[in-house]
C-alpha cells in the first residue's frame, strides 16, 4: 500500500510537529485484563515471528497522526493493533504519517465493546477506508468471540467481508498470513484468543507456547534416551545371560 505523502513543512505556517511534540496516548487504561492481553499477545508473537526482518512495525494504542484536518480537530485514532509494512523496524513514541512518507497501517485489528462498537463499525470504519485505505481491518468482540475481517474493494475505498475459510479463519494477504481463533493459555487468562495463523492454521508461538513446546522436546528427548539406555542394558543382560550359559556347557 503506497500513500501519498504529506506535505512535512508547514502547518499553520509552521513545520509540522513530530512525535516529540505531539501527544502519544490518551492515558485511557485498557478496558479489561483480557483486552491489554490479547493485544500484547499480537504484537509480541508477530514481532517474535518476524525477529530476522527489519521491514515493519507493529504497534497499537498510540495514536496515529495523518493529516493536518486532523491535528487542528484533535482528531486522534489509536488502533488497538495496527501493522505497517516496507518501514525501518524501530521504536516509535506515536506514527506521524510525514515522518514515514506518508506511509499508514496496511491491517488494523480492534478488540471492541459494547461502548466502542459504533465507533469501530463507524467513524473508524470511515477513516480506515476511505483516508488509511488500510488493506485489511478487523474487529473481535470478546463478549460473543466474533471475529469479523473486512477488506478494500476494488475502489479501494470501501470495505466488504471477508469471508472466513472451513476453519473460521481469515486471510490476511498483505502479510502471507491467517488470523483466526483458537484456545490459548495466556497471562494466566484461559480462553480463546485471536491469533496470527500460518497458511497451514498453526499459530504464530507466544513465549510461553515456545518454552512449553522446548520443554516437551526435552522431555522426549530425555523418554527416548532412557528407553535406549534400557534396551542397551537388556541386551547387555540377554548376552550375559547367553555367555554364562555357553561356559556352564563348556564346563560339563
Amino acid at each position: 500500500m503506497t500513500m501519498q505523502a504529506l506535505d512535512p513543512v508547514r502547518w499553520g505556517g509552521k513545520a509540522m510537529p513530530g512525535q516529540d511534540e505531539l501527544p502519544s496516548e490518551d492515558g485511557e487504561p485498557m478496558e479489561s485484563i483480557f483486552h491489554d492481553a490479547q493485544d500484547a499477545l499480537l504484537k509480541d508473537t508477530l514481532i517474535d515471528a518476524w525477529a530476522d526482518r527489519r521491514d515493519f512495525f507493529v504497534g497499537g494504542n498510540q495514536f496515529v497522526y495523518f493529516s493536518e484536518h486532523q491535528l487542528r480537530n484533535n482528531d486522534f485514532r489509536g488502533p488497538d493493533v495496527m501493522v505497517v509494512l516496507d518501514v525501518a523496524y524501530r521504536e516509535r513514541k506515536s506514527w506521524v504519517a510525514w515522518e514515514e512518507g506518508g506511509r499508514l497501517p496496511d491491517v488494523v485489528i480492534e478488540v471492541t465493546s459494547e461502548g466502542t462498537a459504533h465507533v469501530d463499525r463507524g467513524d473508524k470504519m470511515r477513516i480506515y477506508s476511505q483516508v488509511w485505505h488500510t488493506s485489511a481491518y478487523f474487529i473481535f468482540d470478546p463478549d460473543t468471540e466474533k471475529l469479523e475481517g473486512f477488506k478494500l474493494d476494488g475502489t479501494g475505498r470501501r470495505y466488504t467481508p471477508i469471508v472466513a475459510d472451513e476453519n473460521g479463519d481469515f486471510e490476511v494477504a498483505a502479510l502471507g498470513l491467517k488470523l483466526g481463533l483458537r484456545p490459548t493459555s495466556y497471562r494466566q487468562l484461559e480462553r480463546r484468543f485471536v491469533r496470527w495463523l500460518e497458511p497451514n492454521g498453526q499459530p504464530l508461538p507466544s513465549a510461553q507456547e515456545r518454552a512449553e513446546a522446548e520443554r516437551a522436546r526435552a522431555e522426549a528427548e530425555r523418554a527416548r534416551a532412557e528407553a535406549e539406555h534400557a534396551r542397551a542394558e537388556a541386551e547387555r543382560a540377554r548376552a550375559d545371560e547367553l555367555e554364562a550359559k555357553l561356559r556352564a556347557l563348556e564346563a560339563k
